[in-house]
């Protein structure tokens, strides 16, 4: 696995991979040790692909500082809260701002 992520690395560091050719590709991925499956994917250009085969899956990170004087949130790691709970937190959090 090490040598693909060599490869790409390689790859990525270098813009004119950005719109390189099959062919030319091909031959960079020759003399890399990858496995067949992992060359199918890079030459297909088949992103997707290539993170089931390696075991990644896709990442996503927002990071939205407070504002001046608002209270920062903690995040518990769950993205996917249910809509009656951030109700129930907006509805907390105007309370707090109304004084009631």
């Amino acid at each position: 696995m090490f040598d693909v992520i060599d490869f790409l690395e390689t790859v990525g560091q270098d813009a004119q991979w950005r719109h390189a050719d099959s062919d030319a590709l091909a031959v960079a991925l020759a003399g890399a040790q990858i496995d067949p499956e992992l060359r199918v994917a890079i030459l297909a250009r088949d992103e997707q692909g290539l993170q089931a085969l390696l075991g990644q899956v896709p990442f996503c990170c927002l990071i939205n500082p407070a504002k001046p004087g608002e209270e920062q949130e903690e995040c518990d790691g769950n993205c996917k809260e249910g809509e009656e709970k951030k109700d129930d937190k907006d509805k907390e959090k105007d309370k707090r701002r109304d004084g009631d």
